[in-house]
């Protein structure tokens, strides 16, 4: 420290500005004079610091979760000034079983009837609308006023003025839509529909409301003729049945993929209940603060600052962390056992994998995959962490084995 304290004390005497001397000319007691000993020591820090940690970290073969906490130790007993540094770093795992783990899956199935949901919501996409002389009915697409009321008061966001819409129950609360079925263009009805328990405002949910509606104009969905035109139209195949096939290929791939999340998602609950070991607190902190960050993206969302959000659940964001401290822990849990899994089983991501990465974001934002990888910066090792995670969960599936039925004596 004291070979480090020197070049410190050189490099900031040639700055230093002190009536009677020149730069670089000051002698170290008339510089400490004017500017403290302590400004050589921090800089010294400085200087030595991150070569000094970096060794420790390499011969005690650490692996930290978080940057270290110093404190200068002053000279004594005849010993230079000392550098003593704390971090929180990755608990050792002792890693039980994770090959050949039991999991239930089901065959992927595509059925017709899920071909023809699927066809249907393409000709739905081009549908045009032409008006229709009679009631309003669900599917419809309706021009409306509404003034929503609770106990007489009307509510934020329960008043509309000409707006258009398509009628289907899974669009509104219940009954909502099935209400304004029936009326025709001119009338004006009033509706009561009831918000879920768990609608996502909290001091609606629950509570039964009362809509006037009156209905200015109906218009019903005509549908385009299912035919080798239309395949031709809304893709590259040529024919109606090529088109069926694509589909079906389509909803195949999908539900694999959803059955191998599902897969992945239950292999890594099952290793987290069958592991123990403590967690690093700032890891657990820094997944509270993300979810603390989702809550309040998730309030901008729906138009609400995150103080109104808080207001509205009761809660105050402490109370939140404490409600996310299990999930958090929960998650801290199964990604340290997957990194451990990885270490063990060197599952890395390779050039080609962050290239195959790096081209899916291209083509999903349409842009250049050099566009991509510069806007990650330096999130690019969490794209890498993604990837790994990926590979290590692909890894148990590939290695788990069908689980046995049990059967009744």
């Amino acid at each position: 420290m004291r070979d480090a304290e020197e070049r410190a004390f050189r490099r900031l005497s040639k700055n230093a500005k002190l009536p009677g001397f020149r730069p670089g000319k000051v002698p170290r007691k008339i510089f400490e004079q004017a500017y403290g000993a302590g400004t050589i020591t921090s800089e010294a820090m400085e200087d030595v610091v991150p070569q000094v940690y970096a060794k420790a970290v390499r011969e005690h073969d650490l692996d930290p979760v978080d940057r270290p906490k110093m404190e200068l130790l002053p000279e004594e007993d005849g010993q230079p000034t000392r550098i003593k540094a704390v971090v929180e770093v990755r608990p050792e795992i002792e890693l039980g079983n994770y090959k050949g783990l039991p999991i239930k899956s089901e065959p992927v199935t595509v059925t017709d009837e899920d071909v023809d949901r699927a066809m249907s919501s393409l000709a739905r996409d081009r549908a045009t609308l032409v008006p229709a002389d009679r009631e309003a009915r669900l599917g419809d697409v309706v021009t409306m006023d509404y003034e929503g009321k609770i106990d007489g008061v009307a509510f934020e966001g329960g008043t509309a003025t000409g707006q258009q819409t398509e009628l289907g129950e899974d669009r509104f609360i219940p009954g909502f839509a099935t209400g304004i079925a029936g009326m025709k263009a001119g009338e004006t009805k009033d509706v009561e529909a009831k918000f879920p328990e768990d609608y996502q405002q909290p001091d609606l949910a629950g509570k039964t409301a009362v809509f006037t509606i009156t209905l200015h104009e109906v218009k019903e969905l005509e549908l385009p003729a299912l035919d080798d035109e239309f395949a031709k139209a809304v893709s590259q195949s040529e024919t109606l049945d090529a088109l069926k096939d694509d589909i079906r290929a389509r909803l195949a791939s999908a539900a694999e993929s959803r059955r191998r999340r599902e897969m992945g998602n239950q292999l890594v609950e099952d290793l987290i209940g069958s592991h123990d070991f403590p967690l690093p607190d700032v890891m657990v902190e820094r997944e509270i603060d993300s979810m603390v960050s989702d809550g309040a993206g998730m309030a901008a969302r729906m138009g609400m600052s995150y103080e109104d959000y808080l207001k509205a659940a009761g809660k105050t964001e402490e109370d939140l962390r404490q409600e996310y401290r299990p999930e958090a822990e929960r998650r801290v849990k199964g990604t340290l056992i997957l990194e451990s899994i990885a270490k063990a089983e060197k599952i890395q991501a390779t050039p080609a994998d962050i290239q195959s990465e790096l081209q899916a974001l291209a083509q999903q934002y349409g842009q250049p995959v050099d566009r991509i990888r510069q806007a990650l910066g330096n999130n690019l090792l969490s794209l890498m962490d993604g990837i790994v995670r990926n590979k290590t969960v692909d890894f148990l599936i590939d290695n788990a084995v069908e689980a046995t039925p049990q059967t009744s004596a």
